[in-house]
């Protein structure tokens, strides 16, 4: 890094030498220097680029280094002061487009902290680009553009050189400054100079335009400041190290921000702008018209793509809400519900003092369940519980609650109904074998009961449970494989 910026010393020191030599030398001797130090630059980055196989820039430096060519050859040596050919125009004019090439190809390198990951939102940033083209060209068609594509030339070489070559760096630097706000890869040294290169000579460009408007055909030296710096530029954008910085968080949030603001305020300004010119007087032609038109569709079209991505965007957070809400209160292997949901839901069934039917608890473990996991794994282990916590599933009705309350422990919570014909039911849809990977694995079950017929402020979720898992432990000395349904009142249960 520092050996680049001793680079950019180096040569701002020898533009700043050159400029000033150009400008205090006589004309022809100044337009020789001038010519000839841009070529010799445009080369350089030819070079540099080819040497990275930076295909689109090594094509817009070879564009750069013919239209350079072409214009020395008919100033220089055949004394022709503007273009007769399509030659350097085209040259000049190809630039921007080749390096706008190139920004898109960068943009493609995406990292995963850009914004602005899909497809539709790529759709949103060219909209942005176009929204602000077309606003820059209506600001600058009412104040001065039209005055000067009607001073001279509205085709050929002309035009090239005068309104398409400086419009189309404008139109670069807006997808520079558009791309960079959303993509890490485009807001790197490189574009920078880039941009800087579009800024220098666009500027030159639109001082052409306005001596060529004006009749002045010998353009001062000056107005080639921005033409000589363009080929620097573009020299160190080659040499220009990547950075590989992290975006930090208030970064990101300015991005945010630059990105609402996108295409509202050039779009405000150019209105404004349009409303001061009718309301002094002045008269709207056709052209300002359909591209005024045309980019308040690109707004509205943008703001729709905008309002569908909203939509998405919500039920999306919906959806993730939902899903961690699911998480946290169901079991990840079975996909039952969890103890928190088990107990929060016999804590609300407790607190029903109308009761009109019985509560009732069954705490369920699974008999010969360490010997599946002892012998055949931990895996073969986890498909026979989710084969348990399926069948309990299916075994109740859809209002019921199933919950794994840990290990090979599951409860079920009924409202209403007969509990030795539920603990019945469970029971055998927990005793047929269980097949996995051709392996027949033969569990049973132990069930306590726990019942509350009425309301009781006294007895607590924890009573509740106490009561059916010592019915559960009774089950397991009577010889597993059973029901046991705790019928005693309170003193008894706890």
């Amino acid at each position: 890094m520092k050996r680049f910026w001793f680079v950019v010393g180096c040569v701002g020191t020898f533009m700043a030498v050159t400029i000033l030599t150009a400008l205090t030398v006589p004309r022809e001797v100044g337009i020789a220097i001038d010519k000839v130090v841009q070529l010799l630059f445009a080369v350089a980055a030819l070079l540099a680029y080819a040497r990275q196989r930076n295909g689109w820039m090594t094509a817009a430096m070879t564009s750069l280094t013919v239209g350079l060519s072409a214009w020395i050859w008919g100033q220089q040596i055949l004394g022709v002061q503007l273009p007769t050919t399509t030659i350097a125009p085209l040259g000049f004019t190809m630039v921007p487009v080749l390096c706008l090439a190139a920004v898109v190809v960068k943009a493609q390198q995406r990292r995963a902290d850009d914004l602005l990951p899909n497809s539709r939102s790529r759709t949103v940033v060219v909209l942005d680009g176009l929204i602000v083209i077309g606003s820059l060209f209506v600001l600058t068609w009412v104040s001065a553009l039209e005055s000067l594509t009607r001073a001279w030339a509205t085709e050929g070489p002309g035009f090239a050189t005068v309104v398409a070559h400086p419009a189309a760096y404008l139109v670069l630097l807006v997808a520079i400054v558009v791309m960079s706000w959303t993509h890490q890869s485009v807001r790197q040294w490189p574009m920078l100079f880039v941009a800087l290169a579009g800024i220098a000579q666009s500027s030159s460009g639109w001082v052409f335009a306005f001596y060529i408007s004006k009749g002045i055909t010998a353009i001062p030296a000056t107005a080639d400041i921005g033409f000589m710096l363009c080929p620097a530029f573009f020299f160190l954008s080659a040499l220009a190290p990547v950075r590989n910085l992290e975006p930090t968080f208030g970064r990101m949030r300015m991005a945010d921000l630059l990105h609402l603001l996108v295409p509202y305020l050039p779009l405000a300004i150019t209105g404004l702008f349009v409303l001061w010119n009718t309301a002094t007087g002045g008269r709207l032609n056709p052209v300002e018209i359909y591209v005024g038109l045309a980019v308040v569709c690109f707004v509205i079209v943008r703001q729709l793509l905008t309002m569908m991505d909203n939509i998405r965007l919500m039920d999306q957070l919906r959806i993730s809400r939902e899903q961690l809400r699911h998480e946290a209160t169901h079991d990840p292997l079975t996909s039952v519900a969890n103890r928190s949901l088990f107990r929060d839901r016999l804590d609300r069934a407790l607190a029903v003092q109308d009761r009109s039917r019985p509560l009732i608890l069954l705490f369920i473990d699974v008999d010969g369940f360490k010997a599946v996991n002892d012998n055949h794994g931990h895996a073969e282990g986890d498909f026979v519980l989710r084969n348990v916590a399926a069948r309990l599933m299916h075994s109740v009705r859809p209002e019921d609650t199933v919950a794994r309350l840990g290990g090979d422990e599951f409860g079920v919570l009924v409202d209403g109904g007969d509990a030795d014909e539920i603990g019945a039911r469970l029971l055998a849809s927990l005793s047929h074998p269980h097949e996995v990977h051709g392996r027949i694995h033969h569990v049973h079950a132990s069930i306590g009961v726990a019942q509350r017929f009425s309301y009781d402020p006294a007895v607590t979720a924890d009573d509740v449970l106490g009561a059916a898992d010592a019915a559960m432990y009774t089950a397991k000395r009577l010889g597993k494989g059973m029901v046991v349904v705790h019928g005693s009142p309170l003193p008894e249960m706890t």
